[in-house]
């Protein structure tokens, strides 16, 4: 079945009982709200319904907190927020699944600046040398290229060192556009080279679990994103609908303007078909 082209949420709020959002790209782009994301927002919560934001994040969710208020995003418009970072740090934290609890001490990280709070209070040691580390936890991109992690990944290779993937997208639109390399694109390339990955975030179902247990909500829900492969995949998954934000990662992907047979044609490839397709998140 074709997806359906709205012009904004207005046009279908009324028949979920819970939306889960995305941030970056439908939200905001990093820097600056993205138009109309504000008001359709508090469209959403006017509604009645769970309005929850979910996002393939490597820091904790009290740091998309913290973005969100300084971006306009007041905490009256969602329910909650829940990040792939911070279940990372669950992990880390409680070393309450086989893959965390055979971890050892230390560990060589990727990210994105000086933030540690994924790891904080949690017991690990960082190490700057990938001979010292007993595992790579890869939360952000620090280097020009993905050429350039190729040699530390094939010596934690040769050493069977296991991964912990904190972002899985693989890349992320900048405030210019273009794309970024992003921490999933990392783990992607250890995981072909025969590299031990543990993911978190979207398309994976923990966090959905999640969100329904902490909003009670069991009704129908919505997922909205730009990523097929995280946001709409992660939604279908998880027995939501999804609504397809076209002006974001995938703008490159569609014809001027989209149309439901091009946007089921590049689904196809993620196998992820959205139910509604939008150019923007808007009311």
């Amino acid at each position: 079945m074709s997806p359906k082209q709205i012009l904004g949420l207005r046009d279908i709020a009324d028949k979920y009982a819970l939306f889960v959002v995305d941030q970056w790209g439908v939200l905001h782009d990093g820097h600056t709200p993205l138009p109309g994301a504000i008001e359709a927002l508090r469209g959403l919560k006017e509604t009645g319904a769970a309005v929850t934001l979910l996002s393939n994040s490597g820091k904790r969710v009290s740091e998309s907190y913290k973005r969100l208020s300084a971006l306009g995003f007041d905490r009256s418009l969602y329910d909650l927020a829940i990040t792939s970072g911070e279940q990372v740090h669950h992990g880390l934290s409680t070393r309450d699944t086989p893959f965390y609890a055979a971890l050892g001490p230390r560990y060589l990280m990727f990210a994105w600046d000086e933030d540690r709070g994924i790891v904080e209070d949690t017991g690990f040691e960082e190490v700057g040398d990938i001979d010292q580390a007993d595992f790579i936890l890869c939360a952000g991109t620090d280097r020009r290229s993905l050429e350039d992690y190729q040699p530390i990944l094939a010596r934690a290779l040769e050493r069977d060192l296991p991964l912990t993937c904190a972002n899985p997208d693989r890349v992320s639109v900048q405030p210019d556009g273009s794309l970024k390399v992003c921490p999933g694109a990392i783990a992607e390339m250890y995981e072909r080279m025969g590299g031990r990955v543990q993911w978190h975030g979207k398309p994976g179902l923990d966090a959905y679990h999640s969100i329904r247990e902490i909003t009670g909500v069991s009704g129908p829900g919505l997922g909205i994103g730009d990523s097929l492969a995280h946001d709409i995949a992660g939604a279908n998954a998880a027995g939501l609908d999804g609504l397809f934000i076209t002006g974001g990662i995938h703008r490159g992907d569609l014809p001027t303007p989209p149309t439901g047979d091009a946007v089921v044609n590049l689904g196809s490839q993620f196998n992820a078909i959205p139910a509604y397709f939008s150019e923007a998140f808007r009311w």
